[in-house]
This record gives C-alpha cells, sequence and structure tokens, in this order.
C-alpha cells in the first residue's frame, strides 16, 4: 500500500528530531491502555471517582488511580476533595485535558471502527 508524501514543517523536523523524546513521553502518557478511555468518560462533565471506575470497567481500582495520578500530574485533570462524610473525591479534565478530547474520541471512534479488521490481520498472520 503506497503512502502519500507529506513534507513536514520546520517545527514537525524539530519535535520528531531533538524533542522526539518529550513527544515520546507525552504520547506515553496519552497513549496508555487507559488514559483515552478516561479522557473520553470523562468529557466535559465532573465525575466521582467511583463513577469512573463503573465507566471504564474493567480497569482496577488501583490502576484508575494511577492512571490519574499520571494524567494530575501531566495538568489534563483535576481532583477535588470535597470534605463530606464521606469523603467525595470529583476529577474533571482541565483545559488541557478538554483539548484532547477531540483527538481521544477519534482515536477510539478509529479502534472501534478497525477492532474487527485487527483481529482478522492478527489471525491471518498468526495462522501463517
Amino acid at each position: 500500500m503506497a503512502h502519500p508524501t507529506t513534507s513536514m514543517s520546520e517545527q514537525e523536523l524539530v519535535l520528531c528530531g531533538q524533542g522526539r523524546e518529550l513527544v515520546r513521553d507525552v504520547l506515553e502518557r496519552i497513549g496508555d491502555k487507559w488514559s483515552v478511555v478516561v479522557i473520553c468518560q470523562l468529557g466535559h462533565s465532573t465525575k466521582r471517582f467511583n463513577e469512573l471506575r463503573r465507566l471504564s470497567e474493567p480497569i482496577t481500582q488501583r490502576m484508575l488511580s494511577a492512571t490519574l495520578r499520571g494524567m494530575e500530574r501531566d495538568g489534563l485533570v483535576t481532583r477535588t476533595l470535597h470534605d463530606t462524610k464521606p469523603l467525595r473525591v470529583d476529577y474533571a479534565l482541565t483545559p488541557r485535558g478538554i483539548s484532547l478530547l477531540a483527538v481521544a474520541r477519534h482515536l477510539a471512534r478509529w479502534a472501534v471502527d478497525n477492532a474487527a479488521g485487527i483481529q482478522q490481520s492478527r489471525e491471518s498472520f498468526d495462522a501463517s
């Protein structure tokens, strides 16, 4: 299959060259197994931890905590602790997280649209 030829801008060349470690680090965060799911689930609304966990099944509590912690560290998510009984913790996307929402949704849609074909390709490859 032929690939279209595109010319890269000077900025893209820098990002793919000198800045590639930063690019790789950022892509590692947003491309991990659960970050796209969490970004899509948060959308434009605040969610409690347990609600987010139910919506993101089969994620474990520990993995969701780690994912949210990393996303908070990167400025993608805010964590708000409410001093109530029982304690309530809400999560929401920051403006930076919201800027990723469309990309995350497109990536999730692409995965859904191509899952069956990818599975067939894997089965054909593994059978040969």
